[in-house]
């Protein structure tokens, strides 16, 4: 399937928020993230929308034309971004009770980073009753061009087996997993460039 990919703008910023809100809120890590499940997806969509608002700054947000399938994107060259302003007060006001849930979940993608030159994808998202036709693939496929012929690497972590698979067929390679405290794990993955 052929896909139109676009880079998004910050008129974006809470569409693309809700969409990986949207299709993260049956993972089971969000289940520990937020267990009140009647709150979890617009929680998620507060922490989402911080960090795509960052992205629009400092990263780059793709989205389909019909903006049913998003990736988020943050260039780590050289010195990193700084961090969202006034990250700890507008995480508190998103996640009410279980602020310490997330900030425990940005230690460990903090401990588990890689330092070297890479692009990091944050999220890659698809409207639920649009997963396995491709728009996934069409959107790793968009930036790994840039990738390949700028000779850069690409990191992640993998929040699901089957996330896991689809990064693993597009040339990630997962290393050992890290565990939020359920036991829930991540996997780190990196793409080397293509001819590398």
């Amino acid at each position: 399937m052929s896909a139109s990919i676009e880079r998004l703008g910050p008129e974006d910023t809470a569409l693309v928020a809700g969409r990986i809100a949207g299709a993260f809120t049956a993972l089971k890590v969000t289940r520990w993230l937020v267990p009140d499940a009647n709150k979890r997806e617009s929680v998620l969509a507060g922490d989402f929308e911080i960090l795509v608002d960052h992205a629009m700054r400092h990263g780059l947000v793709y989205g389909t034309a019909d903006r049913s399938a998003v990736a988020v994107w943050f260039p780590s060259v050289g010195e990193p971004a700084p961090p969202p302003p006034d990250y700890d007060a507008r995480l508190a006001a998103a996640c009410g009770e279980w602020t310490d849930r997330f900030q425990h979940l940005d230690e460990l993608f903090a401990a588990n980073h890689p330092h070297d030159d890479h692009h990091h994808l944050a999220f890659l998202a698809v409207e639920p009753d649009r997963q396995g036709h491709g728009l996934g693939t069409a959107l790793l496929k968009h930036h790994h061009a840039w990738l390949d012929a700028n000779d850069m690497p690409a990191y992640l972590e993998a929040s699901d087996p089957r996330s896991r698979d689809l990064y693993a067929r597009n040339g990630y390679r997962a290393r050992e997993p890290f565990r939020v405290p359920d036991g829930t794990p991540f996997w780190p993955m990196w793409r080397e460039p293509a001819g590398r």
